[in-house]
């Protein structure tokens, strides 16, 4: 399912490059990856300039590279077809802009530019497998090169830039973990792409996979008359592109079709409108009508909406009916709203009445406070660079990592990942006096010096939340969930995965696993009622038995156990004193050096300090929860 459309998708791509992209979803065995390799054979040759490691366009003088540039009379030009390049996963960051090459600094001592993986995608189609996978940084540096059409490096002493002109195409599958929104949004096209039930379809499949292998020179030439149709019809639309008429009312469809969507900023309208124009140019027309700016909202809205517009008309006759159901529906959910609020008034006013009684069986349902802008110290522990080397990327604790921010250099102990240069350099210098050549200077193997890079990592937040009968005195549930929003909210911002513990009664439950889902984690956290006895010791034994499976799931993991309470642990599930079981799994939990921080949810005039104690035997970072709120006057104050 979704195969035309991906064909599509990629063909109008290669009409108008303007478009901005494709980004292909779908899970495994679904033939994405097949699809834009087989692009190849449907691809328009182009003028190259000969021996331009850039691939330059000669009739575009202003898009060339420097050295094109001041030869532009006397270049020699080529046919060539456009190209799929691919940028592998484990791609880093100088494969892919570029950088100093070494040989020519060692040998002769200039500064000259290696060229990368985006100076061969230049005037060709960019393709990244899994590119949910790819380090955001990259991906940054990606769709940025896309939108500007040039790269710019300025890295290890060489500012260098060059045309980077190209089509990007991704393909993911979402099983795998997603893309941030914002970076979904730069993918100007996106396509959902599903497996085939149908039996017949499934066997066509086969057969002609068993066909090709058999002799793939055969069934190429089996199919080359279709591959020529549909190049023909792509070359022609090209030639009319800039020739396709887009009416006031036609523009009018596509901006009210994108405001009925909700869609952030205006990439979708420009996105819609250039989709629109290389539909109706595939077609052979030269103006745009209503179904060519249908079909463009299918493929630009369907990744920057939860809520993309539907076009089947809507049924006159039954206005009526859907309107009385429609009241029955408001009148039925304003008396389940007042019965609810009404059941909420009298469990805080029972609350309020007998504060202590945290055994209370007695279960309320609060709603959840407004969310905020969480301070950008409160969730961030002290935690010291280890000598884990991690690829995972994050905004909030700095690692070690293979394509990270270059801080320092050392002796290499084995094969060196990435040469510090400037110190290798330095190194050598003082060695000089000792050696003799032809080169500007001589580097030995003792001179080599390795890059020591740091990056953000991603960290499991695991929120561990006490949803006692305690919580619900003076509303405190009501804060609780609002700053649990809010440090979700902030999370996700900071590109954690987390997890969503609750301990009340006489459990302790896993309300959300592990996962980077943070609208399921809001949605359940509404949801938590609040009551009975606080199992504290418990809900820190689920949360550290749940780290220590993740972390030996996950060597390069780092945890943060978030624990909101006010403290007073007061039941012990498994049947010895409170205290104690809190004790013990605290000193487990400082043992295996789990970062902590608690947030001491506790209010009113009498303050009994239990989570201020909690915070001591878990080494925790202490915080009262009303202080992690970073308000407009702390911001300015910042600056």
């Amino acid at each position: 399912m979704g195969q035309e459309l991906l064909k599509k998708a990629l063909i109008l791509n290669v009409i108008d490059p303007n478009i901005g992209g494709v980004l292909i979803k779908g899970e495994c065995g679904t033939a994405k990856s097949t699809s834009v390799r087989a692009l190849t054979a449907l691809l328009p040759e182009k003028d190259v300039v000969v021996g331009c490691s850039f691939c330059c366009d000669p009739n575009s003088p202003k898009n060339m590279c420097e050295s094109c540039r001041s030869k532009v009379d006397s270049l020699k030009i080529a046919k060539r077809k456009m190209q799929v390049v691919e940028l592998p996963v484990s791609a880093t960051e100088d494969k892919v802009v570029g950088s100093l090459d070494i040989s020519a600094a060692i040998k002769t001592g200039d500064k000259k530019f290696e060229p990368g993986i985006l100076a061969k995608a230049n005037g060709n189609i960019l393709y990244v497998d899994e590119v949910n996978l790819l380090n955001d940084h990259i991906v940054d540096t990606l769709l940025d090169a896309a939108a500007m059409g040039i790269n710019t490096v300025e890295r290890e002493g060489v500012s260098f830039s060059h045309p980077s002109d190209f089509i990007l195409v991704g393909t993911m599958n979402p099983e795998e973990g997603e893309l941030r929104p914002q970076l979904f949004d730069r993918f100007s096209l996106c396509v959902y792409v599903e497996g085939i039930a149908d039996t017949k379809s499934r066997i066509t499949i086969i057969k002609r996979h068993r066909e090709y292998l058999a002799d793939p020179e055969a069934f190429v030439l089996k199919w080359s008359k279709q591959d020529k149709e549909i190049s023909d019809k792509i070359v022609n639309a090209r030639n009319i592109l800039n020739n396709v008429d887009l009416t006031d009312p036609m523009l009018e469809l596509i901006v009210n079709t994108c405001i009925d969507a909700n869609v952030s900023g205006h990439r979708a309208d420009i996105a819609m409108m250039n989709t629109s124009a290389a539909i109706a140019a595939y077609d052979g027309r030269k103006d745009v009508n209503e179904n060519d700016v249908r079909e463009a909202a299918i493929l630009v809205l369907t990744h920057r909406t939860k809520n993309p517009p539907k076009y089947e008309p809507s049924k006159k006759n039954n206005n009526k009916d859907n309107d009385e159901n429609n009241s029955n529906k408001n009148q039925n959910n304003k008396s389940k709203r007042d019965n609810k609020e009404e059941s909420q008034h009298n469990n805080q006013d029972e609350s309020k009445n007998d504060r202590n009684k945290s055994d209370s069986s007695v279960t309320a349902q609060f709603k959840a406070g407004e969310e905020f802008k969480i301070k950008s110290t409160a969730i961030k522990p002290v935690i010291k660079i280890d000598d884990i080397v991690r690829d995972s990327s994050g905004r909030r604790t700095e690692t070690e990592s293979t394509n990270g921010r270059y801080v320092s250099y050392r002796i290499p102990v084995e094969k060196p990942q990435s040469i510090a240069l400037d110190a290798t350099i330095r190194n050598a210098a003082l060695k000089q006096k000792n050696r003799s050549g032809d080169v500007s200077i001589i580097i030995e193997p003792e001179d080599i010096m390795e890059k020591i890079r740091v990056r953000k990592s991603e960290n499991l937040i695991v929120f561990v939340v006490d949803a006692s009968g305690s919580m619900g005195a003076e509303q405190r549930m009501t804060a609780v969930k609002g700053s649990i929003l809010s440090l979700l909210t902030d999370a996700y911002q900071k590109r954690d995965k987390i997890c969503l513990i609750t301990f009340r009664g006489n459990e302790s439950t896993i309300i959300v696993p592990p996962t980077n889902n943070i609208d399921l984690a809001k949605a359940q956290m509404k949801d938590i009622p609040t009551g009975g006895k606080t199992p504290l010791g418990d809900g820190l034994t689920v949360a550290y038995d749940l780290i220590k499976r993740e972390m030996n799931r996950d060597h390069e993991i780092k945890p943060i156990m978030v624990i909101i309470s006010d403290g007073r642990g007061n039941s012990s599930i498994s049947g010895v004193n409170p205290q104690e079981e809190i004790s013990y799994i605290s000193t487990m939990i400082v043992k295996d050096k789990i970062c902590s921080i608690v947030l001491d949810s506790e209010s009113g005039f009498v303050m009994l300090g239990f989570a201020k104690r909690l915070a001591d035997m878990l080494n925790a970072k202490y915080l009262k929860l009303d202080t992690i709120r970073s308000d407009l006057k702390n911001q300015l104050a910042a600056i």
